[in-house]
């Protein structure tokens, strides 16, 4: 039992909503939840990485002009073009590209998790409009599996690389 749990059982005796609440909703893993929080996270991000390649390691050229052309960066109410766009454009693909399979696999789960955090970052300030619909709910998650880890269905704890892995 956990300081967490030792602390909560006199309330889970005094208290019958708590009591109903246990028992509805313990018996749901952390770690299937964890599961499920890095698949919602890797999915529009691999979604849109799959868009930016032609082939193998080849960078389509609509993904390059969006950079060129398009995107802007919203900084202190002006637009300011990215730096190296090409470079970024290349940094994009790659990331949406490699951190979702890390995700996925649980394996370097929480550096993975900080790399879609940076990015969502950088899309927010690309997209500003974005952020209640897409960019907030994509920080919460990469934010969640930064705090809790990836759970024990992951690369990561079966390698032995998560060193406080979640009960139940």
């Amino acid at each position: 039992m956990t300081t967490a749990d030792a602390d909560a059982a006199p309330l889970m005796h005094a208290n019958p909503i708590a009591r109903v609440t246990a028992s509805l909703f313990g018996w749901l893993p952390i770690s299937l939840a964890a599961l499920a929080l890095r698949f919602a996270l890797a999915v529009p991000f691999w979604k849109s990485g799959m868009t930016k390649w032609d082939g193998f390691f080849t960078l389509s050229f609509g993904a390059q002009q969006l950079f060129v052309d398009e995107f802007k960066l919203h900084l202190f109410g002006g637009e300011y073009a990215f730096p190296f766009p090409e470079t970024m454009a290349l940094l994009s693909a790659l990331g949406e590209t490699i951190l979702p399979v890390l995700l996925v696999f649980g394996l370097a789960t929480r550096y993975a998790a900080l790399g879609l955090l940076a990015m969502t970052a950088i899309i927010q300030l690309t997209v500003p409009d974005g952020w209640a619909n897409f960019h907030l709910p994509w920080a919460a998650m990469a934010l969640s599996i930064m705090t809790f880890g990836p759970g024990r269905i992951a690369l990561d704890r079966i390698l032995g690389l998560e060193r406080a892995p979640l009960h139940r």
